[in-house]
């Protein structure tokens, strides 16, 4: 199966096109404060020009339930990133209220207590994937900061017994080859890694970074012979 990959911090029509043409599965918009933040109204007007089969992910933290209901409802959301601590009940009201069919990620930030997170969470059927992230002082997502690939492919990425794993965190054309083979993720999610500038996409990054990603093959299946000896 092709890897998934999700194009995050999206602000404007012109960039989430871009994603598109690139091949990008999902494309991301930020609902929380950030240097891309995006309001419903905004993501109303861009969401009906992208094709359907690209799915439409909104990015909330620690938003009420409401507002995550109103929020996918006015902007065509097919999808839900959820960056905060909570129950099972949250998603499983979510696909309550908006059905079934809506995906919804649950983030992990790579620490100590990561692998003890991300085995409660692979307990709940609502939940899609778990995308695992870097996490800074001042930033929960957009960091451009990578984990230990190495520690976490053995505490996190190895037992993906439960939910799917999405690597996300300081990736960018030039290490997201690497970080395929070492974690073998069933996706991966970027944001500042493609950017020429906070809030707006460069082109060339975008199209380097689908290509790295799903790339390679030969060079990436020797890095994981490598990595098993």
């Amino acid at each position: 199966m092709s890897l998934w990959i999700k194009i995050c911090g999206t602000t404007s029509l012109e960039d989430a096109h871009l994603a598109c043409e690139a091949g990008a599965n999902a494309i991301g918009f930020v609902f929380a404060a950030s240097p891309r933040h995006v309001t419903p109204a905004e993501v109303a007007a861009i969401t009906p020009h992208l094709p359907a089969h690209v799915e439409k992910i909104g990015v909330f933290v620690d938003s009420p339930l409401h507002a995550i209901y109103s929020a996918v409802r006015t902007s065509g959301l097919t999808g839900v990133q959820l960056h905060f601590e909570a129950g099972p009940e949250i998603s499983a009201r979510l696909h309550e209220l908006l059905g079934p069919a809506l995906r919804i990620l649950r983030v992990v930030h790579y620490g100590p207590e990561a692998a003890h997170a991300v085995s409660f969470i692979d307990q709940d059927p609502h939940v899609d994937a778990i995308l695992v992230d870097s996490r800074t002082g001042t930033a929960v997502g957009g960091t451009g900061t990578a984990f230990d690939w190495e520690e976490a492919r053995v505490s996190v990425f190895q037992s993906q017994h439960g939910r799917k794993r999405i690597a996300a965190g300081g990736l960018n054309p030039e290490n997201v080859a690497e970080a395929v083979a070492r974690l073998q993720p069933w996706g991966v999610d970027v944001v500042s890694g493609v950017e020429a500038e906070p809030g707006r996409k460069d082109r060339y990054k975008l199209m380097e970074f689908v290509r790295n990603a799903r790339g390679h093959l030969a060079e990436t299946q020797t890095l994981q012979s490598a990595i098993r000896e």
